[in-house]
């Protein structure tokens, strides 16, 4: 995985004498630069940065007003200091701040260079995996209750994302601009990805609330209707492709009848409704399905581990049932089934 180094400083020719001192390790991180604090934060806001590397005196916003924000705001991006007017007060305030690093004016780039490759393999100390379902490994870092942070890349499109853990519990996540929730459905949207664990998480505030599974759950979801809009095709055209499956339709009327003859009055179903947006989990029903040979596909039930649960039935228009988790689920599952 390719990280990015962001290289702040106002000397130009300071700037390009270290950018292009570091591309001899182009294989291990690219370099991005930034001309005072402000330029800075306008490049963390639009990239996933591993490292900032940061003079102190600057225009607009220096280097400490700069690394007081990265600590407040990305707190898992470790800066490296780098000056020209070098004092034993000015090292330690560095460090007292959070930097992670020191280096005075005038170095030589291989020093910076190994400072930086250092602190990259110190940050990724957890392990990088390749080409895995993200789904699956978060489970188990849930399981295991880890306290970490984890960086993505999709393999397919090549964005960016970042994920904080503490004892197993997902606080917060940052994709492409997006923050909490919206940014780990979108990571968790990915197919397939790269990813480096750092052992360590300092991201305090809690932005996301919603249980890992449910978010799981949203982001395929939400992953499965965007394809499903994308292969929409005329309602004609799908009925004149070769194999194309007809759904007997539940519509929420008939659902009641049934309900209504085979279980007392309630039984745990709070609303019946049609909604098109479950088409794309549904699609995910009937592959996991086939996988498994287990049949068509009649009925789906989704754990929320909410106030709600919901069951759902294939149609031309998905019938959606809303019922309370302690519902006869099996029952109901089976009786809609044969219907």
């Amino acid at each position: 995985m390719i990280r990015k180094v962001l290289v702040v400083d106002d000397d130009m020719e300071m700037l390009n004498m270290v950018q292009e001192g570091l591309k001899r390790y182009d294989e291990t991180f690219s370099v991005l630069t930034a001309v005072d604090g402000l330029d800075a934060v306008d490049q963390l806001k639009e990239n996933t940065v591993s490292i900032v590397v940061t003079d102190l005196k600057m225009p607009r916003m220096d280097g400490f007003s700069l690394l007081a924000y990265i600590m407040e705001h990305y707190p898992e991006v470790p800066v490296i200091i780098m000056t020209g007017y070098s004092t034993p007060e000015m090292e330690r305030s560095a460090w007292e701040k959070g930097a992670v690093g020191y280096i005075s004016k005038p170095f030589m780039i291989n020093a910076l260079a190994e400072r930086i490759v250092t602190t990259l393999r110190r940050e990724a100390d957890g392990g990088t995996l390749h080409s895995i379902s993200s789904g699956m490994f978060l489970q188990l870092v849930e399981m295991e209750e880890k306290t970490c942070t984890i960086r993505l890349v999709s393999k397919g499109s090549g964005e960016l994302g970042i994920l904080f853990f503490r004892q197993g519990e997902l606080l917060d996540a940052r994709a492409d601009g997006l923050r909490g929730e919206e940014a780990a459905y979108e990571i968790f949207s990915w197919e397939q990805v790269s990813l480096s664990i750092q052992n360590s998480c300092q991201q305090k505030e809690k932005r996301i609330h919603r249980d890992l599974q449910a978010i799981l759950l949203e982001a395929m979801r939400r992953k499965d209707e965007r394809r499903s809009r994308k292969e929409a095709l005329p309602a004609k055209e799908k009925g004149e492709q070769k194999g194309a499956v007809k759904d007997k339709t539940l519509s929420p009327e008939r659902v009641k009848q049934i309900l209504s003859t085979h279980f007392a009055e309630g039984a745990g179903v709070e609303d019946i409704y049609e909604d098109e947006a479950w088409e794309g989990l549904i699609q995910e029903f009937r592959r996991v399905a086939t996988f498994i040979k287990a049949g068509e596909f009649k009925a789906g039930y989704v754990d929320q581990e909410a106030a709600s649960d919901f069951i759902i039935l294939p149609g031309e228009r998905p019938t959606v049932i809303s019922v309370n988790p302690k519902c006869p689920r099996d029952r109901l599952m089976e009786t809609l089934s044969e219907a």
